[in-house]
C-alpha cells in the first residue's frame, strides 16, 4: 500500500516538474537595455544636440570667467609682495568674491542643465516605453525586463526597440 502511494506521489511530482518545464519553455521573455536606448537612439541623440546648443554658450562663458579668475589670482600672487596690506586684502576679497560668483553660476548652470536633460530624456523614455509596449503586444511577449544584471543575448531586444524608435517621426 505504501509503495503504491510512493509510486503515485512520484508520478505526480514528475508530471508537475514536466508540466513546469514545458510551461517555462513557452514563456517568451525580452530584455531592453534602457541606457543603450538613451545613448544610441536618434531621438536621444537629437535631445543631446539640443541641450548642447542650449547650454553651450553658458558653458563657454563659465570657462572664460574661470580663466579670468585664474589670471586675477595669479596676478595677485605675483604682486602680493609689493602691495600694501590694505590693497592686498582688497584684491583678495575681490578674488574670493569672483570665486563665489563663479561657483554660484556653475551650480545654477548645472541645475538648469540637469532639469532640461531630465525633461528631454523623459520624452525619449516615454516614447521608448510605448515602442516596448507595442513590441510586447505584437510579438506576444510574456515579460519584458529593463535593466537586469545578467542577460543572454538571445532575449535582448534593445536593437529592435532602437530601430523601431528611429523609424518613428
Amino acid at each position: 500500500m505504501i509503495s503504491k502511494f510512493v509510486k503515485a506521489a512520484s508520478l505526480a511530482a514528475a508530471m508537475v516538474v514536466t508540466a513546469s518545464a514545458v510551461q517555462a519553455q513557452e514563456l517568451k521573455i525580452g530584455y531592453v537595455n534602457s541606457e543603450r536606448v538613451l545613448r544610441e537612439s536618434n531621438l536621444a541623440k537629437a535631445a543631446q544636440i539640443k541641450l548642447e546648443a542650449e547650454f553651450g554658450k553658458r558653458e563657454k562663458d563659465l570657462a572664460a570667467l574661470d580663466e579670468k579668475l585664474r589670471a586675477a589670482a595669479g596676478k595677485l600672487e605675483k604682486d602680493a609682495p609689493t602691495l600694501s596690506e590694505a590693497e592686498r586684502n582688497r584684491r583678495q576679497r575681490d578674488v574670493a568674491e569672483q570665486e563665489r560668483d563663479l561657483q554660484r553660476k556653475r551650480r545654477e548652470w548645472q541645475e538648469d542643465l540637469n532639469q532640461r536633460k531630465n525633461e528631454e530624456l523623459s520624452g525619449v523614455v516615454e516614447r521608448a516605453n510605448r515602442v516596448i509596449k507595442q513590441i510586447f503586444d505584437t510579438e506576444k511577449y510574456d515579460l519584458i525586463v529593463q535593466d537586469a544584471i545578467h542577460v543572454s543575448a538571445r532575449v535582448d531586444i534593445t536593437k529592435k526597440v532602437i530601430d523601431a524608435l528611429n523609424a518613428q517621426k
